[in-house]
């Protein structure tokens, strides 16, 4: 794991709820993420965390059995040890680029299940 944050844009084929829920699980599972998104309609998937961008597309494919494509990769070092809030903000991190009555699964992986189960609900 490296100390830097990274925002990365992944292209992977979602074609059922099936390959959704696979690549979901796939994600959940890994540790170094600390937040995603699915958009199953663009077949795009984001992912913010301390990791090497490689290294997971390598276990997205890995998990998944899908092919992976890295769309673009952005390096934050917004880390402050006032606070301890590193990376930006989850909109940020997108630079808005979702419309989001499309967005199906937007979550941190840490935190309680009911501030999950509200970020996954369609914004209206």
């Amino acid at each position: 794991m490296t100390g830097k944050f990274f925002c990365m844009v992944l292209r992977i084929h979602m074609d059922c709820n099936g390959c959704y829920r696979k690549v979901r699980r796939a994600i959940l599972s890994i540790k170094e993420l600390e937040t995603h998104l699915i958009e199953q309609k663009q077949c795009r998937v984001s992912v913010c965390g301390k990791f090497s961008p490689q290294d997971i597309a390598i276990k997205i494919r890995k998990k998944t059995n899908r092919r992976v494509e890295i769309l673009e990769i952005q390096e934050c070092d917004t880390f402050n040890e006032n606070n301890g809030i590193q990376g930006p903000l989850i909109i940020n991190a997108w630079k808005c680029q979702s419309n989001y009555d499309q967005v199906e699964t937007c979550c941190k992986h840490e935190g309680d299940t009911k501030e999950q189960e509200d970020l996954a609900s369609p914004i209206t």
